[in-house]
């Protein structure tokens, strides 16, 4: 009992305040609120690193993200550093390739969308909203091709009826042009012999 109650008292109020900074400390790391505000913190953080390795800008995204991958090194194991190294150096080589090309972000972007859209089934939803949107077409469709179909049919008419007339007009014409050169070659070896006789 060699403390005094000063000390005692110093002690108490240290503690006290120790363990009221650890519990709001805690309070603050469970708190619902507190811990969306950190997570849209996050999105925004992750989201303007996207843009800035898109748009050219990727210095500081580049040496925090170093320096946490050396942080991260440090205290895994070797063969999770070899995963880690060669991961990131595909990532950091692909990065590479498309900072400051947000046409070639887009279209990485787009092929990746296409692919794994191909990859996710169909949706019940999604396959008979398909097969209304089918219905529905061929309902309003055949009015259509049938009516393309009877016009098709009337122009094929017309243009066989005329093609018909057209050919028959050319062989009257032709056979009118070869009795006309006929009589006209016959009258002229007529003339010719008769002026052979004379």
């Amino acid at each position: 009992m060699g403390q005094s109650t000063e000390e005692l008292r110093s002690e108490i109020e240290q503690t006290r305040q120790s363990m009221t900074a650890d519990v709001d400390a805690l309070q603050d790391r469970v708190s619902p609120s507190a811990i969306v505000e950190r997570r849209k913190q996050a999105a925004r953080s992750r989201v303007q690193g996207v843009r800035d390795k898109v748009m050219g800008s990727a210095h500081g995204v580049s040496s925090s993200a170093s320096g946490t991958a050396g942080s991260a090194r440090d205290s895994a194991g070797g063969a999770v550093d070899s995963v880690k190294g060669t991961a990131q150096g595909a990532v950091s080589g692909a990065q590479d390739k498309v900072q400051g090309a947000p046409l070639a972000a887009g279209l990485v972007a787009f092929g990746a969308g296409m692919i794994v859209s191909a990859l996710i089934p169909a949706s019940e939803k999604e396959a008979v909203a398909a097969g209304h949107v089918v219905d529905a077409a061929k309902e309003h469709g055949q009015p259509v091709v049938d009516q393309a179909r009877s016009v098709a049919q009337d122009v094929a008419d017309s243009v066989k009826g005329t093609a018909a007339e057209a050919a028959q007009e050319v062989k009257d014409t032709a056979t009118d042009s070869a009795d006309k050169v006929r009589s006209e070659g016959q009258s002229g070896v007529d003339e010719v012999r008769s002026q052979t006789r004379s």
